[in-house]
Formats: structure tokens, C-alpha cells, sequence
């Protein structure tokens, strides 16, 4: 059984935080006050590495005090949810409200692996793909557009209740890569007011804060996986 408190055992957090998905792990762990090992490993120069603990060579990896490896940030923190005292689960319990904090982090991740595409069609493979590129930026606007419209419904500090849980942390995340990398694709500012007040309320977090690594666009050592 997982300890929560623990430190005799280490709790292993594998992968760098210039990922979106590494990342809001990190931080989401940070406000469980659960501790954590942290092993900065590139998916690309250290694939070997992370295969003895993942088999896909992904990050993020967890791996647990009882040895148990959890692989993909959805999976990881739905786990640690179920691990955690009541009073510090980040997701709603059930319901409409659970269904759209589901909804609000499947947005974001998904507009984080369009982002990370456009990465590898570009800086990667080295090419760019006109087409590729047209639907990768219109799914990312689409997804930013509902999402600011899901802000909206929320008019509150946080979107679900009076604490940070798993929609604003992965929202937060995501918004920071797409900045670090696309730089002037998206004005936030401009376009979608709401969410980047939000990604200014998350990155003032002593989390957010702690945790945060910029994007580099090096093939060799990036690290943004999943």
C-alpha cells in the first residue's frame, strides 16, 4: 500500500518538467503534500532508462513505494485521487460537475497533444506538412475556444470549488507549453481573456512557481512525451 507520507520509500516521478504532462503531475503531487523523487529523464537520450519502469519508453512514469509503475498523467492522477485523504481529491466526486472537470482536462490535454504535434511535424521531422500544420492549429483553437467558454460558466477563482484541482493544474500546464512552444501563435490576451487570466492566477502558485522548466526546441534532449 502506498504511504503517503512516507519518505522512508521513495515515490519516483520520471520525466522533465518542459512536458505539460510531467508537469501537472508534479504539481498536482506538490499540492497533495505528497513527496516524490524526481528523475528528469528525456524520452530521447534516456529511453533506455525509462523502458525498465515503462515499456511505451513514455512520460510521465510514476512509480510507486509498492513498485507499481502508472503510466499517462489522466491514470496517475485519478490513482493518486483514490489514494488521497478526502479532504485533498482535486476532481469532483460525481455527477454533471465530475463529467465537465473530466471534460474541461481532456481539452487540455488534447490541445497539448496538437501543440507537441506541431513540434514534431515541424522542429522534429523537420518538415511542415500545410495541411498537418492548418488542422493541428485549428483543433488547438477549438479547444481554447471551448474551454473559455467553460471559464465563463465558472466565474469563480477556481473552475470547480474553492480549491485548485485537476482541470485548473492541467489547464495551467498546458496553457505555459503552448506559450513556450508557439510563441505569438495564440494571443491568450486577445482571444481567450478568461484563460489567460487563469494561467496567471496558476503560475503566481508557489507550485507552479517551484515547478516549471521552459520548452527548448532540441530534438536531442526534449522531454515532452505522452
Amino acid at each position: 500500500m502506498l504511504l503517503w507520507r512516507d519518505r522512508r520509500q521513495s515515490v519516483i516521478l520520471i520525466g522533465q518538467y518542459d512536458s505539460p504532462f510531467v508537469r501537472r503531475v508534479a504539481i498536482a503531487m506538490r499540492l497533495y503534500g505528497m513527496p516524490f523523487e524526481h528523475r528528469p529523464w528525456s524520452v530521447f537520450g534516456d529511453a533506455d532508462k525509462i523502458a525498465a519502469y515503462n515499456p511505451l519508453m513514455r512520460v510521465p512514469t510514476l512509480v510507486l513505494n509498492t513498485g507499481e509503475a502508472l503510466l499517462e498523467s489522466h491514470a496517475i492522477l485519478d490513482a493518486l485521487d483514490q489514494l488521497a485523504p478526502p479532504a485533498l481529491v482535486m476532481m469532483p466526486l460525481g455527477g454533471a460537475e465530475r463529467r465537465e472537470a473530466m471534460r474541461v482536462c481532456s481539452l487540455a490535454i488534447g490541445l497539448a497533444d496538437k501543440a507537441v504535434s506541431l513540434v514534431y511535424e515541424t522542429v522534429i521531422h523537420q518538415r511542415g506538412t500545410q495541411a498537418w500544420v492548418d488542422r493541428c492549429r485549428s483543433q488547438i483553437a477549438g479547444a481554447l475556444r471551448e474551454l473559455e467558454m467553460s471559464r465563463m460558466r465558472h466565474p469563480t477563482e477556481w473552475w470547480f470549488g474553492k480549491g485548485v484541482g485537476h482541470a485548473d493544474v492541467a489547464v495551467g500546464c498546458v496553457l505555459r507549453f503552448l506559450g513556450d512552444a508557439h510563441p505569438g501563435l495564440f494571443d491568450l490576451a486577445d482571444g481567450w481573456p478568461l484563460l489567460a487570466a487563469h494561467a496567471s492566477r496558476c503560475e503566481a502558485l508557489e507550485p507552479f512557481q517551484e515547478i516549471q522548466q521552459p520548452f527548448r526546441m532540441s530534438p536531442p534532449t526534449t522531454g515532452v512525451s505522452e
